[in-house]
């Protein structure tokens, strides 16, 4: 049975109160899971779309377009600034995988917006932080203030804890803060995300 990772007020819901888990494939956000087809939650035509305005979001990156990123842009009952997926790519089809794994989703991130309150999103990070050590007591956790790489002034950072399960998969929970005038001329929004994403596209996250 899937157990229900989501953020409602200050507090991680699930539905067991004792959970010993290696990986994040039985999490959910949102109702949507690692593994799952994007095809169930989006039609192909509004996945091309959205492709539309995030294909070059990653060019900073070796390998810029082995995955796509799709954003769900409606209001979630906890993460009202809407959802983002990956999906990889291959090489016949650049947007489409093989028919077996179409659109198989293998990161998910829910997001809140605290556009220019990083004290506040920082604060409620910490709270869900609280939370998840009490019921990963003996996941290694890693902390960490990072450079965004699409800023060139390198005032733009992301605060991040991370969960590292032992498949390598990855709970993050993070606070973004964009230097306000890059952030205005992109339109960027800023403030929390809660992702969870498998192994293999921590490490195409981290190539760069």
């Amino acid at each position: 049975m899937k157990k229900l990772l989501a953020l409602l007020f200050s507090v991680f819901l699930l539905n067991s109160p004792s959970v010993f888990a290696d990986d994040i494939s039985d999490f959910q956000i949102e109702g949507m899971s690692i593994g799952d087809s994007l095809l169930d939650y989006m039609t192909e035509d509004e996945i091309f779309e959205e492709i539309k305005f995030t294909k070059d979001n990653y060019y900073y990156l070796n390998e810029p377009n082995k995955y796509t990123e799709v954003y769900l842009r409606k209001e979630f009952p906890v993460y009202k600034a809407g959802l983002s997926v990956f999906f990889k790519n291959n090489s016949s089809n650049k947007y489409v995988t093989n028919k077996n794994e179409k659109y198989k989703i293998v990161f998910i991130r829910g997001r809140i917006n605290y556009v220019e309150d990083f004290s506040s999103c920082t604060i409620k990070r910490d709270e869900i932080v609280k939370v998840l050590s009490e019921m990963f007591p003996n996941i290694e956790k890693q902390e960490a203030v990072l450079v965004h790489p699409l800023d060139p002034s390198g005032n733009s950072i992301i605060d991040d804890i991370t969960f590292n399960f032992n498949s390598g998969d990855e709970l993050r929970a993070s606070c973004s803060d964009w230097e306000e005038v890059f952030r205005n001329k992109n339109n960027y929004t800023e403030g929390l995300s809660i992702a969870i994403q498998s192994k293999e596209i921590g490490n195409w996250l981290s190539d760069y």
